[in-house]
């Protein structure tokens, strides 16, 4: 039976942790990049979408920046947790717009605007 003296025990984490760990930061940082890169190089999909917030495409282009630099962050180890606490404040600004209705499309004390019919009709933006 071994004696272990406090503060000589340390758990160190498993190679297999770590490895999952990798692939996990990998995983995210690909994704973020190929969502940053597609904002930043004018995508189609991504200009109809930004247009459709009403907000300009400047919100496009800010958010790209912020998911490359997130996604950049998740593969460097000293800033790996600075980059997900990075990519978790980028994510409000990305969904935002999509999960907020217009405030054009329905008025509740509005006699002519039509309240939406079910949840899929909150934003333009999940129409098909």
């Amino acid at each position: 039976m071994a004696v272990i003296a406090a503060g000589e025990f340390r758990a160190e984490p498993t190679r297999l942790w770590k490895a999952t760990l990798w692939i996990l930061q990998i995983a995210g940082a690909a994704m973020f990049l190929m969502a940053g890169t597609s904002k930043l190089t004018g995508a189609a999909g991504m200009v109809q979408v930004f247009a459709a917030v009403g907000l300009g495409q400047w919100l496009r282009y800010f958010t790209g920046v912020l998911e490359v630099a997130g996604a950049a962050a998740l593969l460097v180890p000293a800033f790996a947790g600075l980059g997900a606490l990075w990519l978790t404040g980028v994510n409000p600004v990305v969904l935002g717009p999509k999960l907020v209705p217009p405030a054009e499309r329905y008025v509740p004390h509005d006699p002519g605007s039509v309240p939406p019919k079910n949840s899929c009709e909150v934003s333009p933006l999940w129409s098909a």
